[in-house]
């Protein structure tokens, strides 16, 4: 992945998306000022569509016609579902029946065919849609025209905040920290990009101790509450994380809950839980993080309305 890939999707996509600000924290450690990058406010609620609109915008008209098929467990199956349909192209989306409700429901009101799988069955009904139909596979992270997406939110903060010195970014199949990884490493090399994830999902972590891909069962990874974090990186995704992240650091349930309580009541913005992740580690583990400017990237604010009531009654509860 070149700066030039990530750049091009840049001029592609931006008549589609929200070129989304960086969030000033007066709430803060002012000895480690932070903002936030709200990908919340992307017309499907996270950063996905990016990757989606380039993906889509680089098929030629044969696979147009033939339409596109994704597997996802929420925020892809939205972004490729809109994306399709600005796009005038047929879609079907795979997603396991442990998926929000509220990320289905989403999905179908952009217009695509919805198919509701079992656990652990995704890709591989998908794949049959595929060579029923002769549809297009747009993958949720494995594919450089997603990770070149994905990197325009590097691309931005660059541009925005040349002396930041920290970065947070989710990670679980990989593709937005690589994209972010491979555009702010290009133009800041001072900048140290750290991935965070789920205690309850750290697979990365353990396969970049190991040096190569450790394969966790999809019910382990499936305990933690950030439904967004539970893919694991394939051979692409990796490969950039081993080069291009400075380090991975990881939170627990109860610190992602804290940190959606905080971004509500403080930051104003409504973040699902895979989505607060960053913030999490920059509240509760600034010992493990490089000390500077920071963002922390809040990748998407579609949560379960349910699960937001709980966790803002506990932090009150928690305040009493």
């Amino acid at each position: 992945m070149t700066l030039d890939d990530i750049r091009a999707a840049a001029d592609r996509i931006a008549s589609g998306i929200v070129r989304t600000p960086l969030l000033t924290c007066t709430w803060a450690d002012p000895e480690r000022p932070l903002w936030l990058k709200p990908e919340t406010l992307q017309p499907i609620g996270a950063f996905k569509i990016r990757g989606a609109l380039n993906a889509l915008a680089r098929l030629d008209e044969d696979a147009r016609r033939r339409g596109v098929v994704a597997y996802s467990s929420g925020n892809h199956a939205q972004a490729v579902a809109y994306a399709a349909a600005s796009e005038g192209i047929t879609a079907h989306i795979v997603m396991p029946r442990s998926t929000p409700q509220i990320k289905i429901d989403n999905t179908r009101a952009h217009g695509a065919e919805v198919v509701v799988c079992g656990e652990g069955e995704r890709e591989k009904v998908a794949y049959e849609i595929v060579a029923e139909r002769g549809a297009v596979l747009v993958p949720p992270f494995d594919h450089p025209d997603i990770i070149a997406g994905q990197g325009t939110i590097g691309l931005e903060i660059a541009e925005d905040m040349p002396d930041v010195d920290v970065v947070l970014v989710p990670v679980s199949g990989g593709g937005l920290a690589s994209g972010i990884a491979s555009a702010v490493t290009a133009l800041l090399p001072n900048a140290k990009v750290i991935g965070v994830e789920p205690e309850l999902a750290s697979d990365t972590k353990e396969s970049l101790q190991a040096g190569s891909i450790i394969e966790w069962s999809i019910e382990k990874r499936n305990r933690t509450i950030a439904d967004g974090l539970r893919s694991q990186p394939s051979e692409l995704t990796f490969a950039h994380l081993r080069s291009r992240l400075h380090d991975l650091v990881t939170v627990t349930d109860d610190e992602i809950r804290s940190a959606m309580a905080v971004l509500a009541r403080k930051g104003r913005l409504v973040a699902e839980p895979s989505g607060a992740v960053p913030t999490a580690a920059y509240l509760h583990h600034a010992a493990e993080l490089p000390a500077g400017r920071t963002v922390a990237v809040v990748s998407g604010g579609n949560v379960d309305p349910a699960l937001l009531s709980d966790v803002l009654t506990r932090s009150l509860d928690e305040e009493d």
